[in-house]
This record gives C-alpha cells, structure tokens and sequence, in this order.
C-alpha cells in the first residue's frame, strides 16, 4: 500500500505591495486572504501601473541631475579650450594684417603696391611669393609687373595654369609667351570658355585658317580682348564696303591682325578719305590693302601728310603723287625726309642728278628713295665697262629722254644674272635700244625678242608712260586667293633697298 504525501508551501497570509509616494517607494501589507480570484487580475494590473509610475519618477530624477551635472561641468571649463567663431572686428583686423604683410613683401622685392588697394590678394606671403616667381619663371621682370601689377591678382592654378595650356594647345610657342605677356598680361585674367575660346572661333569664321591663328595671337595679342560686335566686325565690314574681296579677308588678317583693333571713323575712314583726295579711288585703295595691309598702319596726320609734303618739295607734281603712292605704298610711311635728303645727295654726287631730275626719277620708280648706295654703284660701273665715261653717263641721265629717268627700275635687276647677259646679246646684233626695252620683260619673252630678224623702231623706243592707278580698280581673278605669307616686300629689295 503506497502513502502518497504532499508537501507545500503555504500562501502567506499578507502580500508586499509598493505604494509609490514622491521620490520614494513604500511597501504596504495586504493580506492575500482578501484578494479573491477575481481581483487577482486587477491586482496584476495594480502591479504594472506602480512599476511604470516608479519607472517614469526614476528616468525624470535622472534627467534633471544629468542637466545638473552639465550647467555645473560649463561654469568649471575654460571657454577658450573650445573653437570659437571669431568676431566680424577680429576677421577685419586679421586680413588687415596679413595684407600689410604682402605690401611689405612686395616693397622689398621692389614691387609697388599702391595699385592693388581693392584688389583680391594671398591672405599669406607665400601664395604671393609663389605668383611672383612664377610670372618671373615665363620670363617677365619685375618692372614688368611694376606696368601692370593688378596681374599679381590671378591666381596660378585658377588663372595663369588654364590661360597658358590653351594658347599652347592653339600653338602660340612658349618662346613668345613673354613678349605676349607683357603687351597683353590682361589675358591671364580671362575665362578660356568665355573669352578667349569666342574670339578664336570668329577669326576662323573670318578665314583666317587654324594653323595661322597662332600667328594673329602672336603678332597682336590684344585681339583676345575685343568684343565680337565690337570694333572688329566693323572694321571688317567696312574694308568689304569698299572693295576688300571677301575671300581676301583672311589673308589680310593675316598678315596685319592689328586692322580688327582699328576704330573706322577715327583711323581706316580718314586714311582712305585722304588717299582719295589725292587721286585714288576706294577701289584702288582696296587693292593696295590686299596686298600691303600694313598701310592702315600708317599714322595719317604725323606721317602720311607730311611724306606727301616732302614730294611736292622734291619736285615731284600734284597730278602724279597717286602713281607714285600705288606703286611704292611705303614711301608714305617711311622717314622720307632723311631717305630723300641721303639719296638725292648721293645721286647728285656720282651722276650729277638734279633736283628736279630727282623729282622725275621718284614719279617713274619711287623705290629709288630706298636703293641702297651699293646697288647704285655696281649699276653706274656697268656703264663705264660699256665705254661709257662718267660725263656722258650724266648726259645720259639729264637728257629729256634719258633712259635712266624713264626706266630708274633699271637700279633693281641683277648685273650678272639679266643685265649683262641680255646687254652682250643685243650688242651682238647691233641693236640699240631703251633699257625699258632690254630689261622689262621675262627671259623666255626676251629669247622671242631675240629670234626674231627685224624690229619695228617703235618697238625698241623708250616707253615714257607712267603707272596708271585705274590698272588697280580691274577686277580680281576669281580664282584667286590671297597668299598668307607676308609678300609686301618685292623680292629684290633683300638685295637692293636700304635696311
């Protein structure tokens, strides 16, 4: 027979409630005899809504001492073992001091700053110092930099780096760089995209091919600065109003870039005003700039007008100052006064030229002015091999049909290579004839000359016409085009004109 015992613990007879009062917990007897079965419920949601009021009354005691233990922790900590913005006064006072720092850097070096006063400058010496040695590295001195200091305002990498690469990048060698720079350091302020990439791309719209844009940049870097509508367009536009063929644009560009900075009303409308007041059309104007477009460069009223003067004293007449300017453009522009007074002396002293003679000379050939001595004298000695005597070379010259006064080119051809050899070969056939006659042509024309077995008298007379500027108002081939290269120079006068 099995016992079966049970052994338990007894309910107690009272239960420990918390009583929760302020800031603190109080434990109460409720005897467990009272609570019924259907108060325990109630009797666990009692216990849950205690713990969380004692659990709230904890995190707010918590909090408030936390809060405490902050205010109390500031007033104990140094305030200046903190970063703090500094005052507008203190930010002032400081870049007072630093750019006193840069003026005084500059001075030493012997930079004057008095005209970076408002400028944006390096807060420290050594940003500036880096500006300096770079602009001195492209070869610029300080007293360039003294012509333009506000350059000490761009900065290397934002400004100068950017600037440079694209000019080597179009092809402007960096040999150039520093005669570019100092006749247009404002470059380095520019935008790329801005500024300088628009103006490349309307002097190609100009026909001014890709390889000879660095060549324009070169020769006139100002043109980075100009405004597209601005003085550019109307220069261009006024140089084909008056006859510039369009398709010659490009070339005149070219070779003289420095007519896209020319105001019209103030420079290009005078000089053509005035050339035609002395006898040549617009149009022939415009031929003469196709071919020596330097001439608009020409200062009118201190050159120009006073070179004319100087022909009407040396005898040469009113009616033929355009011929002799449309034949030989540069004589406006040139120090004619000491060129005339050398060379007629000159004249004068080994063939005995007069003035007035000299005067004719200039309407016939106006290059004489700039023949050099030396060329002279090697063409005078070829008379005397001729058996020709000094005195009757000088009655050669001052007689009315001289052929040296109708034909003063001669000055210009080659002794050895056209003078004697076509001069033995009419002397062979017993010929004589007008210098213009023996030497104005080409040798293969020269060689018929010779074939043939007769001459017309006419034929073989000096030719006494003079240049007609209507011949430079015929219309241009339409298949031409303008050469780029700088062909205002006749090829002779490497050898023959003065240097």
């Amino acid at each position: 027979m099995k016992i079966i015992s049970y052994i338990s613990i007894a309910k107690p007879p009272f239960l420990l409630v918390p009583s929760v009062t302020f800031n603190q917990i109080q434990w109460n007897y409720v005897s467990s005899l009272t609570i019924s079965s259907s108060a325990s419920k109630g009797y666990g949601l009692l216990m849950r809504a205690n713990a969380s009021v004692a659990g709230r009354s904890l995190s707010s005691k918590d909090s408030r001492l936390s809060s405490y233990k902050e205010d109390k922790l500031k007033k104990e900590v140094n305030p200046a073992t903190f970063y703090t913005h500094p005052s507008l006064l203190q930010m002032k006072n400081e870049r007072i001091v630093n750019r006193a720092n840069v003026y005084e850097f500059l001075r030493v070096i012997g930079i004057i700053p008095d005209e970076l006063d408002g400028l944006e400058l390096p807060v420290s010496v050594e940003v500036m110092k880096e500006r300096v040695n770079f602009l001195q590295n492209l070869g610029l001195s300080i007293e360039d930099i003294n012509n333009y200091p506000l350059v000490l305002g761009c900065s290397v990498k934002k400004n100068m780096v950017p600037v440079l690469d694209y000019l080597g990048k179009l092809g402007v060698r960096k040999s150039t760089f520093t005669d570019f720079l100092r006749r247009y350091p404002q470059v380095l302020h520019a935008s790329v995209v801005v500024d300088l990439a628009p103006v490349v791309k309307y002097l190609q719209g100009m026909d001014i091919k890709p390889n000879d844009i660095p060549r324009v940049l070169e020769r006139y870097p100002e043109v980075l600065g100009f405004k597209l509508e601005g003085t550019m367009s109307t220069s261009v536009a006024y140089l084909v109003g008056i006859g510039v063929a369009r398709r010659e644009i490009g070339g005149v560009l070219t070779r003289y870039p420095e007519i896209l900075g020319m105001r019209v009303g103030r420079v290009i409308k005078p000089f053509v005003e005035y050339l035609g007041s002395l006898g040549i059309p617009s149009l022939a104007v415009a031929r003469l700039i196709e071919k020596s477009p330097h001439i608009l460069g020409f200062e009118l009223n201190e050159r120009v007008k006073s070179n004319v003067k100087l022909l009407l004293e040396c005898h040469v007449s009113q009616n033929s100052l355009a011929s002799v300017i449309a034949q030989y453009p540069e004589i406006i522009g040139m120090d004619l006064e000491t060129q005339l007074l050398s060379q007629q002396s000159f004249l004068n002293r080994i063939i005995g030229l007069g003035p007035k003679d000299f005067g004719r000379v200039i309407e016939k050939m106006p290059q004489i002015v700039s023949l050099s001595d030396k060329a002279i004298v090697r063409h005078v000695s070829f008379f005397e091999e001729c058996k020709f005597s000094l005195e009757q070379v000088k009655m050669m010259v001052v007689r009315p049909l001289d052929d040296l006064v109708s034909f003063p080119a001669y000055f210009t051809y080659g002794l050895a290579s056209t003078i004697k050899p076509r001069h033995k070969m009419i002397a062979s056939k017993g010929l004589k004839c007008s210098l213009s006659w023996l030497l104005n042509c080409s040798d293969e024309k020269f060689a018929d000359r010779m074939s043939y077995d007769s001459f017309d008298i006419e034929e073989i007379e000096p030719d006494s016409s003079s240049f007609d500027v209507n011949t430079l108002m015929q219309p241009v081939n339409e298949d031409s085009e303008s050469d780029y290269e700088d062909n205002s120079v006749d090829e002779y006068e490497d050898e023959y004109l003065k240097t």
